[in-house]
């Protein structure tokens, strides 16, 4: 059984930093593109960042910069640290797993989804 667990959402001032974390179960993480996407009121859900199984990064030109993706395959874990944060990325924040870097920004291309963890910047 496949599931992706986020936590670390809170609300900021502008200028704070958060850490996102997504605990990973049920296949082997190592193998998979982890992405990180975020859906904010009235817009499309958008690619933030995404790290390969070789380490390779991948980010929005919106984001870099100023996240940085990671992970950690012996706990099976996913973070996205985000500094700098501003109210435009006031948002629902999303992990998800996917095979290949290929089209990475692209939510559809994902297989699987965690429930999402809220930031607000204010």
């Amino acid at each position: 059984h496949v599931q992706l667990v986020e936590s670390g959402g809170d609300s900021v001032q502008v200028g704070g930093s958060l850490r996102l974390s997504c605990e990973t179960s049920g296949y082997p993480f190592s193998r998979y593109c982890m992405g990180w996407f975020r859906h904010s009121p009235g817009k499309e859900r958008e690619g933030v960042a995404c790290i390969g199984r070789d380490g390779i990064t991948m980010y929005s030109d919106s984001v870099k910069g100023r996240f940085t993706i990671s992970k950690d395959n012996a706990m099976n874990t996913l973070y996205l640290q985000m500094n700098n944060l501003n109210p435009d990325y006031t948002a629902m924040n999303y992990c998800a797993a996917k095979v290949g870097l290929g089209r990475w920004w692209i939510d559809h291309e994902y297989n699987d989804w965690g429930q999402g963890t809220q930031v607000t910047v204010s």
